[in-house]
């Protein structure tokens, strides 16, 4: 019984990666084409005007056909405030400000990718996990993919050197935000995670838009329907798949997904954009896929580590691959 009812778990969290890996490279897609209609700051404050509007009409439908369902207590709302800012304020801006700039998607994708080898390095003393040395072999292995992907851009780029340093500030700030959500004991459902998370990110956006004169967005059809997608697919998909997949999979799994994103920009990038695809691009590919097999692979060793961490939370294992 055990097995029929396991199979098509893993069929959805197959699913569930593989949809989460396109939705977050359609972020770094949709960034080049919406900064090419307008600021960034533009693009963002419209962004999240809309996705907070489709939240809360989901909010208000879900409220109508359950009046006894459970509102979020405000001691769990409070921590994802601050995970918000980092999430996707503290993550998304700096991206789009470097796209604007001229940095190309694949390298910025590229950058973004070191987070996996960040949040191993820092799992053992923040979370008092494990790494295995498998998953430290697939770690390295990845890294090695993601820069076959984009040396030849990267060698090619003409944005100032300045400005490679907001991918980094993206990276820091997502990972600060993975660690933080570990680490709180306020659970919310993926739906309230992200409705929070956007609209701290809504209030912020708009305070900078509107400081800086930004607020005002072009009457063009073009913005419009770059705004639209990127609200639903890197917004509202991507990130409802990353808190679920967090949970699931656990942190070193899931961050190990992030190895597919670059190159999975860069062939998107090609087909979009013209952006060259050379055998650099197929071998990162390649070690990608083996990355993820070796980091996610199941540990001999069968039962979970115990962790430091509140028994209200259920920490995932980095030996079995599992999130809670």
């Amino acid at each position: 019984m055990s097995t029929q009812i396991g199979i098509p778990n893993r069929l959805l969290l197959v699913g569930a990666s593989a949809a989460f890996v396109l939705s977050w490279s359609s972020g770094f897609i949709i960034a080049k084409i919406g900064t090419d209609t307008a600021p960034a700051l533009t693009v963002l404050a419209w962004r999240y005007f809309l996705v907070a509007g489709i939240l809360l009409l989901a909010m208000l439908l879900l409220r109508l056909r359950s009046r006894t369902l459970a509102m979020p207590r405000w001691r769990d709302i409070r921590p994802h405030l601050t995970i918000g800012l980092f999430a996707q304020f503290g993550y998304i801006l700096p991206i789009y400000l470097a796209v604007g700039a001229g940095v190309s998607s694949g390298t910025t994708a590229l950058i973004d990718a070191i987070q996996p080898l960040v949040v191993a390095t820092l799992v053992g003393p923040l979370l008092g996990l494990r790494v295995r040395a498998l998953q430290w072999v697939g770690l390295a292995l990845g890294a090695v993919g993601v820069a076959l992907i984009v040396v030849t851009d990267a060698s090619a780029a003409v944005s100032p050197s300045a400005t490679y340093l907001l991918p980094l500030v993206s990276l820091a700030s997502l990972v600060t935000a993975t660690f933080l959500e570990r680490r709180t004991s306020a659970r919310l459902s993926v739906f309230a995670t992200l409705a929070t998370h956007a609209a701290v990110t809504l209030v912020a956006v708009t305070i900078l838009a509107t400081a800086t004169g930004s607020l005002v967005p072009p009457a063009t059809a073009s913005f419009w329907f770059s705004t639209v997608l990127i609200a639903v697919v890197p917004t509202l998909i991507a990130y409802a798949l990353y808190w679920y997949l967090l949970r699931r999979l656990g942190i070193t799994a899931l961050n190990a997904l992030l190895y597919l994103v670059a190159p999975t920009t860069a062939v998107i990038g090609a087909i979009m954009f013209g952006e060259p695809f050379t055998p650099a691009t197929f071998a990162g590919l390649a070690l990608g896929a083996a990355a993820i097999a070796l980091v996610i692979a199941p540990g001999r060793t069968a039962p979970p580590e115990r962790t430091s961490a509140p028994a209200s939370m259920a920490v995932a294992s980095v030996d079995d691959g599992r999130g809670n």
